[in-house]
């Protein structure tokens, strides 16, 4: 043990004794061991031109914060995007992404889940043509340099002080909120510096942006300048709650608006599709252990399937136009805080061209994260 002495792990910065081990005379860490694979080979990046394709132009409000995120990087300052869900808080950083390729400057966009990561690969490939983008995440991992390389939070640990800009994304998000091997490789892998977004940052998060060496800049409005859809909180016992899940899904049907119900767990997924497919036809489920899941969001997507019974697996980073959202079991506190019910909420009316929709919390009673959810959806809205 006194081998040990004074030891910080260089990949998760562990030096918790508990937590270390001595193989062959070599001290190794047990919180990040399964972290072994190939780095990323560290060379200059070359300058680009990098122009930026977008399909429709960014209001006032996001050019000047645009450009404010622009002037924070270049005077090496750490910005919080503060953005409510739908505001376009990934073109905003689009801004500063092409700044840093044009300087020759490495470039990494980090976030929690694969599934986001996919679909942020294919907006960045559309939004930088020009630009080598690569994806890389568990089981696709044969191509670890490019001018942007997006990325899950467990594949920081392949490119130790590499960026010169890391943007992450949802870091409020299960599992890199509040796990420490993942916070560190993530301090490990920046050299330069980094933007963070989220549509709920915690207390934390805000109070450490507000230092000295950090900014924070806030959009409190979506894009289209529309109001966020308020939740509406239907209360009773199961069977009537899927009873009026049964009735929304087939007036959904009707107004041919797709629909996202989500449930608690992966066996409730399961349980519920099951059930409600006896009433409504055309609709899957998908969840984390779902292999086909992918093909399945894609043909939802494509619009073969109505609704989807879902698990957290799609209460971020999904663009759908049209959408309704359902959560059932919402009182489900462990699962369901409010920062979860906002993102979830936040799924509906993202489209300028659809910018309302519907969102029911259904439930057993009320909760305080409900509440909580809605009073802060009310004070983003008050915005417009």
């Amino acid at each position: 043990m006194e081998a040990k002495n004074g030891f910080r792990c260089p990949v998760c910065g562990n030096s918790d004794p508990r937590y270390l081990g001595i193989r062959n005379g070599e001290i190794y860490c047990r919180k990040c061991i399964s972290f072994i694979g190939a780095k990323a080979e560290v060379k200059e990046a070359e300058p680009s031109s990098a122009p930026v394709r977008l399909h429709y132009s960014l209001s006032q409000e996001q050019k000047e914060l645009s450009i404010e995120i622009q002037r924070n990087f270049l005077k090496k300052i750490d910005t919080l995007v503060y953005a409510v869900c739908g505001a376009g808080k990934t073109e905003l950083s689009y801004g500063v992404i092409a700044l840093a390729l044009r300087k020759g400057l490495r470039v990494g966009f980090a976030l929690p889940r694969r599934d986001v990561v996919i679909e942020l690969f294919w907006r960045l490939k559309d939004a930088f043509p020009e630009n080598k983008v690569v994806a890389v995440y568990g089981q696709h991992t044969f191509a670890l340099t490019g001018d942007i390389i997006i990325l899950t939070t467990h594949q920081l640990y392949r490119y130790p002080h590499y960026f010169d800009l890391l943007v992450m994304d949802e870091i409020d998000a299960f599992p890199f909120k509040g796990n420490d091997v993942l916070i560190s490789m993530y301090r490990a892998s920046l050299r330069g510096s980094c933007v963070m977004m989220s549509a709920t940052p915690s207390d934390e998060i805000k109070k450490e942006f507000s230092k000295e060496g950090h900014a924070i800049v806030e959009l409190r409005t979506r894009f289209h300048k529309k109001p966020i859809p308020v939740p509406k909180i239907i209360t009773g016992i199961g069977a009537y709650l899927v009873f009026t899940i049964i009735k929304k899904l087939k007036e959904y049907e009707k107004k041919k608006k797709p629909c996202f119900v989500f449930v608690s767990s992966i066996s409730r997924s399961e349980d519920l599709f099951h059930l409600i497919s006896l009433s409504c036809r055309g609709g899957n489920y998908v969840n984390s252990k779902r292999k086909s899941r992918a093909k399945i969001i894609d043909d939802f997507k494509k619009g073969k399937y109505r609704y989807l019974i879902t698990t957290s697996v799609l209460e971020r980073g999904v663009t759908i136009k049209d959408l309704q959202v359902i959560v059932y079991g919402a009182d489900h506190e462990r699962i369901y805080n409010s920062s979860t019910l906002i993102q979830i909420a936040g799924r509906v009316g993202r489209k300028a061209d659809a910018p309302g929709g519907e969102v029911l919390f259904l439930s057993w009673k009320k909760t305080r994260s409900m509440e909580r959810a809605i009073k802060e959806i009310k004070f983003c809205n008050a915005f417009l």
